[in-house]
């Protein structure tokens, strides 16, 4: 589990916050789920590599909502400026 997403105090789950934080420009760090789907994934990762964004990946979506204390699972996550 990403012990570093699951202790930061500011951070996003999904897709869609994830790319309103890399738009922003306040996503440090993405986490994606190896088991999410691509087309989900697609546009997250255009855009770190647009940003210069490092991605890190975890086994599961599962794996990634426990880590975002949230009870379902996430395709991506990130953590963000405080």
């Amino acid at each position: 589990m990403p012990e570093q997403l699951k202790e930061a105090k500011q951070k996003v789950a999904g897709a869609r916050q994830t790319i309103r934080a890399l738009e922003s420009k306040v996503a440090l760090i993405v986490y994606v789920a190896r088991d999410a789907e691509d087309k989900v994934l697609s546009p997250v990762l255009c855009l770190c590599e647009q940003g210069g964004v490092p991605v890190r990946y975890v086994d599961s979506m599962e794996q990634l909502g426990k880590a975002c204390n949230i009870k379902v699972g996430a395709a991506v996550a990130a953590i963000t400026e405080e």
